[in-house]
């Protein structure tokens, strides 16, 4: 129980990425473009795979669902992290911290699920293509994407759930760009040791499990590929999941680094760049990945933007 003098803290400053003057407005322009780039390439993926009948296949309606939450997941921490960089007061009020980071979980562990739920369906589209209209209807579909999104909700508010309960009466300086969840735990006056065990049981056991669901279908995935005669057809096969996998390997690998170590001196700077990775840029290159080699989501957006672009020329004056 805190001391009747404590001072309970009702907002926290949020440090950056770094305090040089002349280093955050070059800082802006490019997490401006960045952002800008993101939400043009996931919603024109959104929009395609909604309007395009050759893209209502299960592999595209996880793709899209991937490129919705990309949009939600970077518009949690981007567009406050720009307002930072151009302003001299970098306070956050508590009430919008604790949302930011509860969203942010949704968003972080609906991810981790989706994209399992996108390893199954290559899975099933690779080892049993002959029964895969039948496995993935679109009931399968519907509760695989709904399981991938409660179970984000869920590891969220178990995470708000113990942090709300924390006292904080001290610092308020969150060394972050945005409110994260070890940073926060730092500067709690109570005691922590319900949340660290907390995060360690179920945000550890959800990612942990997502991991190794993703790596199990992939494992018998590689082993159905070697066994395909025909170095031509193992390599089509292959071209199926490569994009998938380039994201599973992005994501995961970054993911673990920031979560999965301690963060103190140099360490917290590397982690920070880090977290820019997988909460910024990665959204940001999954529409690049998911197009690169694939011919019908390039055919699809490059049919789009020739159809917008079209109607809005003015006609031509007769005469």
């Amino acid at each position: 129980m805190e001391s009747e003098n404590q001072t309970l803290v009702t907002e926290f400053l949020i440090l950056g990425l770094t305090d040089d003057p002349q280093l955050q407005p070059v800082l802006f322009l490019l997490f401006l473009v960045i952002y800008f780039l993101t939400v043009l390439g996931n919603v024109t993926i959104v929009v395609v795979t909604c309007l395009d009948s050759r893209l209502r296949t299960p592999m595209y309606f996880f793709l899209s669902n991937l490129s919705f939450l990309d949009v939600c997941y970077t518009s949690v921490t981007v567009p406050r992290m720009l307002l930072n960089l151009l302003s001299q007061f970098k306070t956050i009020s508590y009430s919008a911290c604790i949302s930011q980071l509860y969203f942010f979980i949704v968003f972080a562990g609906t991810e981790c699920f989706l994209l399992t739920a996108m390893a199954y369906d290559r899975y099933l589209a690779v080892c049993k293509p002959l029964r895969y209209p039948v496995l993935m209807d679109n009931r399968r579909l519907l509760l695989l994407a709904a399981a991938a999104w409660g179970t984000g909700i869920f590891n969220a508010t178990s995470h708000i759930s113990f942090t709300v309960r924390l006292v904080f009466c001290g610092p308020n300086e969150i060394d972050h760009f945005f409110c994260d969840i070890r940073e926060l735990l730092k500067l709690a006056c109570s005691s922590t040791r319900d949340n660290q065990l907390e995060i360690f049981l179920v945000g550890g056991t959800l990612r942990i499990t997502s991991f190794c669901l993703t790596l199990g279908s992939y494992i018998l995935i590689i082993i159905t590929i070697l066994k395909i005669h025909s170095a031509e057809s193992r390599r089509k096969t292959f071209s199926t999941c490569a994009s998938h996998l380039t994201v599973v390997v992005l994501y995961y690998g970054t993911l673990n680094f920031v979560y999965g170590r301690q963060t103190t001196g140099n360490a917290l700077d590397v982690s920070k760049t880090m977290s820019v990775m997988f909460s910024v840029v990665i959204p940001m290159l999954n529409p690049l990945i998911y197009t690169l080699r694939n011919q019908q989501v390039k055919g699809a957006i490059g049919n789009f933007w020739t159809t917008r672009c079209c109607l809005l020329k003015p006609p031509l004056s007769a005469g």
